[in-house]
């Protein structure tokens, strides 16, 4: 148990870990590479693009910490995600991103709804949530009385999954970015048809390289590791406590 928490070295790591994905998006012209695949189309010019950014409203409310926010020249917001740890509450979770974005949008005193920014959750799974084998699963509020019609409200949850089967209801594209994000590899990148996801290869084997990112990743998992081993001994004298009860 003890070698339970080994670290992998920088150039092992897929991008379906967060530091190498949020350290590869830190570049908004990857990063918009990125959405026009999942859109499949060509996203807007990204005018502001910030990873691990934090969204706060009180001391006494749930803080979040997006992986990478961006909006682009036509004013939509997107917040991109990667999720590699199986979780059961993703779903809610994206629903709390959801509240957490939107109140950052308004200015005070604005009495107009209709300014909300058109906006996107995007979450990147190294697993399938729901079950369907589907590469993609996009969520928009439906009215259950009048089948067809939406609510319209500008907000769009998406959900992709690295674990689809079914490429034929997708575009390709989208097909080899997912393959690679899970195996982030010079032979993957190199059975890509996608100039984008060459492009992505590219960022990531520069990142890898980086000696300042090499460094941030070791104090990053310098850090998890000392946290993991506190909450562990805490763990164990609350057990010990627990015991004595």
């Amino acid at each position: 148990m003890e070698h339970e928490f080994k670290r992998k070295s920088l150039k092992e790591l897929n991008l379906t870990s967060r530091f190498l994905f949020d350290a590869v998006m830190e570049d908004k012209e990857i990063h918009q590479d990125v959405l026009s695949i999942i859109f499949g189309r060509k996203i807007a010019t990204i005018i502001q693009n910030e990873t691990e950014k934090e969204a706060r409203l009180s001391p006494l409310i749930r803080s979040i910490r997006m992986d990478v926010f961006a909006l682009d020249d036509e004013q939509t917001v997107y917040n991109t995600e990667m999720q590699d740890e199986q979780r059961s509450d993703l779903a809610r979770r994206s629903r709390y991103y959801q509240a957490l974005l939107d109140t950052s949008l308004l200015e005070p005193g604005i009495p107009n709804y209709n300014v909300l920014n058109n906006s996107y959750i995007i979450v990147i799974l190294s697993f399938d949530l729901f079950g369907y084998g589907k590469y993609q699963y996009t969520f928009l509020p439906q009215c259950q009385e009048v089948p067809g019609l939406q609510l319209e409200d500008g907000a769009t949850r998406i959900f992709l999954s690295t674990e689809g089967k079914n490429g034929d209801e997708v575009s390709e594209e989208l097909v080899e970015f997912l393959h690679y994000v899970k195996n982030s590899t010079d032979e993957v990148a190199a059975k890509s048809q996608s100039e984008r996801v060459r492009r992505l290869h590219q960022r990531v084997c520069k990142v890898k390289a980086s000696e300042e990112v090499g460094v941030r990743y070791m104090q990053a998992w310098e850090e998890r590791y000392y946290d993991r081993e506190k909450g562990r001994s805490e763990g164990k004298l609350e057990g010990k406590l627990e015991d004595a009860l």
